[in-house]
Formats: C-alpha cells, sequence, structure tokens
C-alpha cells in the first residue's frame, strides 16, 4: 500500500514542507542567542543536522515503509546542500567531494547523537553537541549541555507525534526555551 503523502505527487510537496519547517525551527533565533550556536553557515548547517536528526530518530520506530519519508527528507537535505554550495561559488567538480563531506558530517552526527539520546545519557549528549555544534570549546560546555537538554526533550515529545502529521509535511516543536528558564535546565 502506498502511503497518502506519496499518492498526489510522489511526496515531493510534502517532503519539502517538512524539510522546510525542519529548516525554519533550525534559525530560530534562541539557539544563536542563548545556546551559543555560531551563526554562521557552519552553525546554521550543524542545526540542520541537530533537527533532521530528531526526526530520523522519531521515525526509526514506523515500518520500513513509512521510514520512507525520512529517506524523502534526507534526499531534499542533500538537493538543498548541493544548491547551496553552487550558489556559494563551489565548482562543478568540487560538489561532489563537498557533499560526501556533508554525507559524512549527517551520518556523523546520528552515530554521535543516538546512542546518548536512546540512552538518555545527558552528559554524553552534551560532549557531542560541545564537539560538534561548539568545536569543542569549554567556555559553551553550558550552553551545549542546555542543547542537549532541548534535544532530549525535543525527541520526547516528538515521540508523542502521530506519524500522520509527520506524512502531512507538519514538524510540531514547540520553541526551544531560554537558557535559564526551568524548562531549559534539570534541577
Amino acid at each position: 500500500m502506498i502511503l497518502r503523502f506519496f499518492r498526489r505527487n510522489d511526496g515531493g510537496e510534502t517532503i519539502q514542507r517538512l524539510y522546510g519547517a525542519i529548516v525554519a525551527h533550525s534559525r530560530q533565533p534562541v539557539f544563536y542567542t542563548d545556546y551559543g550556536v555560531p551563526d554562521t553557515i557552519e552553525g546554521r548547517f550543524e542545526m540542520i543536522l541537530a533537527h533532521a536528526f530528531l526526526l530520523f530518530h522519531r521515525l526509526k520506530v514506523e515500518s520500513e515503509e513509512r521510514r520512507g519519508l525520512g529517506q524523502g527528507v534526507f534526499d531534499a537535505f542533500c538537493t538543498d546542500m548541493d544548491a547551496n554550495l553552487r550558489e556559494m561559488g563551489v565548482g562543478d567538480l568540487t560538489v561532489p567531494k563537498k557533499m560526501k563531506k556533508v554525507a559524512e558530517a549527517f551520518y556523523g552526527r546520528i552515530g554521535a547523537y543516538e546512542g546518548p539520546l536512546e540512552a538518555g545519557d545527558l552528559d554524553a549528549l552534551s560532549e557531542a553537541v560541545l564537539r560538534n555544534v561548539h568545536g569543542s570549546r569549554p567556555a559553551f560546555a553550558r550552553e551545549a549541555r542546555a542543547f542537549a537538554h532541548y534535544m532530549i526533550g525535543a525527541a520526547a515529545a516528538l515521540q508523542a507525534v502521530p506519524f500522520a502529521s509527520l506524512a502531512a509535511g507538519e514538524f510540531p516543536l514547540a520553541p526551544p526555551a531560554a537558557i535559564g528558564s526551568t524548562e531549559t535546565h534539570p534541577s
């Protein structure tokens, strides 16, 4: 049986909405103001990777057919990254090499975040965030820990989201709390 989101137009419109929602959520100013994410190409890339990871983490409990939505989003991500590289002036011969690094970064983040998130290991997830988002700079340990806490909460919230919402192109995450609020740091 073909999923409803693939019936109309092969799911492209839904996948673009879902990927667009991930990108929009990743651009929320609080990540750059409170969580210390660098407001650079690399920092924005890390936020997209983190939020795409959250979607894939949510989808892994679904059937193989439903997990196909994740492949579509990954393909949209790759298409977007390719277009951005070309827009930044990367030459046609260099784009494939850069795209290989993008894919390696994506799978590297999945490997770094999945285990700690599954185990609810805030310390290990904080270390992974500090390394990937903040370049292992100890001055950002508090922000990395807050972002790791956010990821754990976001993953839990997404588990409650019905697949139909995701298949409709929705990525319903609450805006991240500012650092210092009781929602951001555990007691």
